[in-house]
């Protein structure tokens, strides 16, 4: 169950910030739940081997690399997703930061509901 609300969550994520990013498009919010579920199977599985790859240049980078590498992964989402694109590798990192970010955000919220006493 937890696992569905995260993807929801990173499907919103996503919807919104196709609002927000002129470079970034998708259809619907049913694409935003597929690109979700894209790049949870890409980040479990794809991620770590690019990581073990490029751990060189990530670690003389000091990890910088890595946002090179969730780049990557929205892009190679863009490939798998019809109704999402993504122009250019600027607008994927750019993306995966924001989404990083608005993750992160609204998991909090969700947290803080949880928290609250009930009366």
């Amino acid at each position: 169950m937890k696992y569905i609300f995260n993807l929801l969550l990173t499907a919103l994520a996503v919807f919104i910030l196709e609002n927000i990013l002129p470079g970034v498009s998708v259809d619907s919010f049913g694409t935003a739940i597929w690109v979700a579920f894209a790049l949870s199977l890409l980040n479990l599985f794809v991620k770590p081997l690019l990581i073990l790859f490029t751990l060189p240049v990530t670690i003389l980078t000091l990890g910088l690399f890595l946002l090179c590498i969730n780049a990557f992964i929205i892009q190679m989402a863009d490939g798998l997703i019809d109704g999402f694109h993504v122009n250019s590798f600027w607008w994927a990192l750019l993306f995966s930061l924001l989404l990083s970010v608005l993750q992160s955000f609204l998991q909090s919220l969700t947290k803080e509901e949880k928290e609250k006493p009930r009366n």
